[in-house]
């Protein structure tokens, strides 16, 4: 049974990356995210391929015990993993809660280590792991610390990950998409007005950045930025000083 596995599916980029799976050659796609009735929306409303719908909160250890054993029992041929779960909040870290913070390396790098791994073992020849990563990754960022700083984790997992699976031919790509009009915004605390820099950056058109970061990863693609403007972004980080972009660049 060939499936696709995509966690933060309830909502965003995970609604786009569920639409697009829809038209891949798959008998089943296993949505994951914590609201149960957001999974069965997305089930309802798109769904043309069988859709399990797992409700778990990917960040208890007892959830990816649970997925292990579902694995385990369904045995599937696992074609695209996309780990798309993730979050981050805005504001300088003395003022910021710890437990927040902590919960945002929970989700962002302990839960996607994890998955990743627990599903390895049913990935085949010519399937996907696709992480959603960011801008964030190419140069740290000031106020987002916590969150920069896991998306540089996701980035060079990415690389890393990549380079063991060749020889298996699993392509794994990271998708960096600077600001996108999702939830992602208000639950960062990122309203009009809190930054100058989110208020007059370019948004990231979410359908597209779901369609062609896929396009890119079954085209074999490390790191997949959309829009003009952040590609740009992504060539001054490898060739400026770090210190000076992160000035230039300060939320």
């Amino acid at each position: 049974m060939k499936v696709a596995i995509l966690t933060g599916a309830s909502s965003g980029l995970g609604v786009e990356f569920f639409k697009c799976l829809q038209t891949e050659t798959l008998d089943e796609v296993w949505v994951i995210a914590r609201r149960e009735n957001k999974l069965n929306e997305l089930k309802e409303k798109f769904g043309k391929i069988s859709t399990k719908v797992v409700p778990m909160d990917v960040t208890k250890r007892e959830n990816m015990e649970s997925l292990r054993s579902l694995l385990e029992t369904e045995k599937p041929d696992v074609k695209f993993l996309i780990n798309n779960a993730g979050f981050g909040t805005i504001g300088n870290l003395e003022t910021s809660d710890y437990k927040t913070q902590g919960e945002i390396v929970e989700l962002n790098v302990r839960a996607l280590t994890e998955i990743t791994t627990i599903v390895l073992p049913y990935m085949s020849e010519k399937s996907y792991i696709v992480n959603t990563c960011s801008i964030a990754s190419f140069v740290p960022n000031a106020r987002m610390t916590v969150y920069s700083s896991t998306k540089a984790y996701v980035m060079s997992f990415t690389r890393a990950l990549r380079y063991e699976l060749k020889k298996r031919k699993i392509n794994v790509t990271a998708i960096c998409p600077g600001p996108m009009d999702t939830e992602f915004l208000a639950v960062a605390g990122i309203e009009k007005g809190t930054s100058k820099t989110f208020d007059t950056l370019p948004r990231c058109n979410v359908e597209k950045t779901a369609k062609y970061g896929l396009k890119a990863a079954k085209k074999g693609r490390c790191v997949y930025t959309p829009h003009p403007f952040f590609k740009l972004y992504r060539l001054l980080a490898k060739i400026l000083p770090t210190a000076w972009l992160m000035g230039a660049a300060k939320t």
